[in-house]
């Protein structure tokens, strides 16, 4: 995973990288709670441009982040769903919670 904060409008973006199951999930949430404990953002982006596959672990991942970074009094959007990961956050109900936006 990547991360870049633009200091100007406080915006944290997380570029996730490859595949996101069980394994890559755990890594990744450890690295996108430092990353949001370090910054305290008003807004998390998760840039899905070069994910190649998504499972249930994902969408708890998701999930999880949505509500850390609402506690904290932050939004979090996702941006650049492939094909496959938007068909999953459509099944599962996360689009009707977490918006998409452009980069």
């Amino acid at each position: 995973m990547e991360s870049h904060f633009y200091e100007e409008n406080k915006l944290l973006v997380l570029k996730v990288i490859n595949e996101i199951d069980e394994c890559s999930a755990q890594k990744i949430r450890r690295e996108a709670d430092y990353e949001i404990k370090r910054y305290m953002p008003r807004k998390v982006v998760f840039d899905f441009d070069s994910v190649t596959f998504m499972d249930s672990a994902g969408i708890g991942l998701i999930l999880g982040r949505y509500k850390f970074v609402n506690i904290i009094g932050g939004k979090l959007e996702v941006a650049n769903l492939t094909q496959s990961v938007k068909r999953i956050f459509e099944m599962s109900g996360l689009l009707r919670l977490i918006p998409v936006t452009s980069l």
